[in-house]
């Protein structure tokens, strides 16, 4: 037996009123589709903390900054259905665009100061796509908790941040960074990758642990910095949007190894843009080098 799929707000809030009647604690995990290992694994965590799982799916054009990457983007629906069938959630929340935002849509959800740098520097506008759906997303399901992994992690702070600012009751759960077995950060985006391009691809990861290591030992930060960008080009990237040092909680820029941090990345291999970050200086985790970290 397939997943249900629910297309309109008015059957999904229907459906969520019953569980809500019979007591039952409800998670969302929010996705654009394509659904791969890592998306998978925030549904098994959802599967493991609530009584009932909505998984969404929606391509939101307010987060493309390019109509020719909307329109690249995959569309699997039936694929996805057939891989979230055997985990055992609940419902597919699959709407139509023009019931998210219907003709004289005029509201949107900006997060600042989180939101600006990183990602928010190239991709003008994303945040509050971003924002924006989740908002909707959350209301429309009425979710107690929503998992977010941490791979999109200046995502995860704009998504933390606007419930906290709006006095969402919904619980926000982060789960680790889902890796291929050569340490390429589970994405979407990996598909549109060529051979070569797929082959180079682990190298962005190996590039930030071995930065993560190099921080542990060197006092120079911005050399070490400056080093792992190099390296990024050398490996065959055209552009290093940015690789930077900030910190696990508010996503400032850190000078000095006083408190944990995020090691973070966004660069170009061909047509695709991948990001990635590793966690730094964290007091809960020793650096024990590439493989284990990947594992």
């Amino acid at each position: 037996m397939g997943i249900p799929i629910v297309r309109t707000i008015a059957e999904l809030r229907s459906i969520v009123a019953v569980w809500r009647r019979d007591g039952l604690k409800v998670a969302v995990v929010p996705t654009m589709g394509a659904l791969h290992e890592g998306h998978l694994s925030l549904v098994r965590a959802a599967l493991a903390k609530a009584d009932r799982v909505i998984v969404t799916l929606f391509v939101n054009p307010k987060q493309f900054n390019s109509t020719a990457d909307l329109i690249a983007y995959p569309r699997t629906e039936y694929d996805d259905a057939v891989k979230l069938a055997p985990l055992g959630a609940h419902i597919l929340y699959a709407p139509n665009a023009a019931d998210v935002y219907p003709a004289g849509f005029a509201t949107t959800v900006s997060v600042s100061a989180v939101s600006e740098g990183l990602c928010g520097a190239f991709r003008p506008g994303h945040f509050d796509g971003v924002a924006t759906i989740v908002t909707k997303l959350f209301l429309q399901t009425g979710a107690d908790m929503a998992f977010f992994g941490e791979k999109d992690f200046q995502q995860l702070h704009v998504v933390r941040r606007l419930v906290r600012d709006l006095d969402i009751p919904v619980k926000i759960v982060a789960c680790p960074t889902v890796r291929e077995e050569d340490g390429l950060a589970m994405s979407s985006r990996n598909a549109r990758l060529s051979a070569a391009e797929r082959s180079a691809a682990p190298r962005l990861a190996e590039i930030l642990f071995e930065t993560d290591r190099r921080l542990n030992c060197e006092d120079y930060i911005d050399r070490v910095l400056h080093k792992a960008r190099q390296a990024v080009l050398a490996a065959g990237f055209s552009q290093v949007e940015y690789l930077e040092l900030r910190s696990g909680e508010d996503l400032g820029v850190i000078a000095t190894p006083d408190r944990s941090a995020r090691l973070l990345v966004a660069a170009w291999l061909g047509q695709t843009r991948l990001i990635d970050n590793v966690e730094v200086w964290s007091p809960q985790r020793s650096v024990q080098g590439f493989v284990a970290d990947a594992a």
